[in-house]
C-alpha cells in the first residue's frame, strides 16, 4: 500500500480499473489539471468538481480530487477567478476524472447503480463501443409501478415514467444521461430501461415500443459510484480519502 502516493501512481491504480484508454473518443478523462509528480496527503472524491468543491477541498487540506464528470469536458477560451479549473491550479489541487471510462468499467457507475437497487449477476448488454457501458439484469416479472417506485425510494428521488403496462424481466440500466441508448435497449429486447434522464420524444418511443423507461435524475442515478470510488482508494493507499459532500443540483416539487 502505496504512502503519500503521487498523483501519477493514484492516475496509474484508477487506470487498472477504469482505463482511461477506454473512454468515448469525445469525452476528456484523466488527468485534467495538476502535477503527476506532487505528493498526495489527501484525496477527495466528489461526482462534480464545482465551486464549492474546490472550496471545500482547500479548506480541508485535500490535494487531489478524483471526479466522475470532467472538471473541463470541452475546449473554454476563457478562465475567471470563480472557475473551478481556475480555483484548483491556484490551490495547488490536481484533478483525476474519470467520465466514460468509469461508465465502462467492471465495478463502475452502472455496477454501483445496479447495486444500490439490489440487482445482482448483472451482464453488459454489449461487450464493444459505448453500449458496453449499460448493464443487464434479470427480474421475476415485476410491474412498472413496483420498480419505479424501487427506483426511487432506493436512490432517494422522484422517478419520471413511461408505464408500458407490461411485467418486468429483463431490465437495462444505465446512469446519466442515457437516454440515447434506448434504440439499443428495445433491439436487446429488454423490457424496462432505468436511466437518469430522457428526452419527450425518448418517453413516446418506450410507450410505442412496448418498454417502461424510467428516467430517475442524472445525479442520482450516478452519485452511488462516489462511495465506491472512494472504497476502492482508501484501501490501496495509506493517505486520508474522504468524500466531498455534494447534492443534486435539481430540487423536487410536488
Amino acid at each position: 500500500m502505496a504512502c503519500n502516493p503521487t498523483v501519477k501512481e493514484v492516475y496509474d491504480y484508477i487506470n487498472s480499473f477504469a482505463p482511461f484508454g477506454k473512454q468515448c473518443e469525445w469525452d476528456n478523462s484523466g488527468l485534467v489539471v495538476g502535477n503527476f509528480n506532487a505528493k498526495v496527503g489527501k484525496i477527495g472524491i466528489v461526482l462534480d468538481i464545482t465551486t464549492d468543491a474546490v472550496k471545500f477541498a482547500a479548506e480541508n487540506g485535500i490535494d487531489l480530487i478524483i471526479s466522475h464528470h470532467p472538471v473541463i469536458f470541452r475546449a473554454v477560451k476563457t478562465f475567471y477567478a470563480d472557475d473551478p479549473a481556475y480555483l484548483l491550479a491556484r490551490n495547488g489541487i490536481s484533478a483525476i476524472c474519470a467520465h466514460t471510462s468509469l461508465d465502462i468499467a467492471k465495478g463502475g457507475v452502472n455496477d454501483a447503480l445496479a447495486a444500490v437497487l439490489g440487482f445482482e449477476n448483472t451482464c453488459n448488454l454489449t461487450e464493444e463501443g459505448e453500449t458496453a457501458m449499460i448493464r443487464v439484469a434479470e427480474t421475476d416479472g415485476i410491474s412498472s409501478e413496483e420498480l419505479a417506485t424501487l427506483v426511487a425510494e432506493k436512490l432517494s428521488t422522484c422517478a419520471s415514467v413511461a408505464d408500458s403496462g407490461k411485467k418486468i424481466n429483463k431490465i437495462a440500466l444505465c446512469g446519466g444521461a442515457g437516454g440515447d441508448f434506448l434504440g439499443d435497449v428495445i433491439s436487446a429486447g429488454c423490457d424496462a430501461y432505468i436511466t437518469g434522464e430522457a428526452k419527450h420524444h425518448e418517453f413516446l418511443q418506450a410507450l410505442e415500443s412496448g418498454i417502461t423507461l424510467i428516467a430517475a435524475g442524472h445525479f442520482e442515478t450516478e452519485n452511488p459510484v462516489v462511495a465506491v470510488l472512494a472504497e476502492k482508494i482508501k484501501n490501496n493507499f495509506d493517505c486520508k480519502v474522504e468524500i466531498i459532500p455534494q447534492k443534486s443540483p435539481v430540487k423536487y416539487y410536488k
